[in-house]
């Protein structure tokens, strides 16, 4: 087994990312790994950098499963797949044990636990963190792409639905971006992360801020 848990767990991970869709894939879990471990160099107590890392990377590893429907819950698929993996490379127990913990919570789901260790709650931070900043609104616009397809019905529109008239009032604009990002912001667990995510978040203001002064001049061809 490598010395590294982190470098073994991304080398198992990585097989499951090949039918990925951007918002979901090896590279997000590269940045959420990033992410992990630049708020753990901030956090006051220590953190199990292995169990962040490895978990950093097995995070979404059900997601191209969960987007065609052969699983419902990517959390708790990935928490069993992972087991397997790191028992067959004979990780320590207690390691795998936090690892799924990490897994099973990583979601802002209502369904989800809560994170209740350091390394889940980091996690949990990281990966919502790389839905805010420059980032996160291109992520964020992938996701409108992909539920768009997958329901084979335009599930949002990247513009101002007040400037017309269309079929579908209620169709969700550029503010379901604002609105997600601003969900996964305020539940956030770590004070870095907080102090990371206002940053973010004033980024985006002023990205929304451009987008409606351009959409606007436009309104009205």
């Amino acid at each position: 087994m490598p010395s590294e848990l982190g470098t073994l767990a991304r080398e198992l991970s990585r097989p499951y990312y090949e039918d990925a869709f951007p918002a979901h894939d090896i590279f997000h879990a590269k940045r959420v790994h990033a992410i992990s471990q630049q708020l753990a160099d901030k956090h006051p107590r220590d953190v199990d950098r292995s169990v962040l890392a490895a978990a950093a990377w097995f995070h979404d590893i059900g997601r191209p499963l969960e987007r065609v429907g052969e699983i419902d819950d990517h959390d708790k698929w990935a928490a069993k797949e992972a087991t397997s993996l790191l028992e067959a490379e004979d990780v320590r127990t207690d390691q795998i044990t936090a690892i799924e913990h990490c897994l099973r919570a990583h979601s802002i789901r209502a369904n989800s636990p809560d994170p209740e260790t350091i390394e889940a709650k980091l996690l949990f931070d990281a990966d919502k963190l790389d839905a805010t900043g420059a980032v996160g609104l291109i992520r964020l616009a992938c996701i409108v792409g992909e539920r768009s397809g997958r329901t084979g019905e335009q599930f949002a529109v990247i513009d101002d639905v007040s400037t017309l008239s269309i079929d579908r009032p209620d169709l969700p604009d550029i503010n379901v971006l604002r609105k997600w990002a601003r969900e996964r912001l305020d539940a956030l667990y770590t004070e870095e992360g907080r102090r990371l995510g206002e940053s973010r978040w004033d980024f985006m203001e002023s990205f929304l801020e451009q987008f409606s002064l351009e959409t606007t001049t436009t309104a009205n061809p």
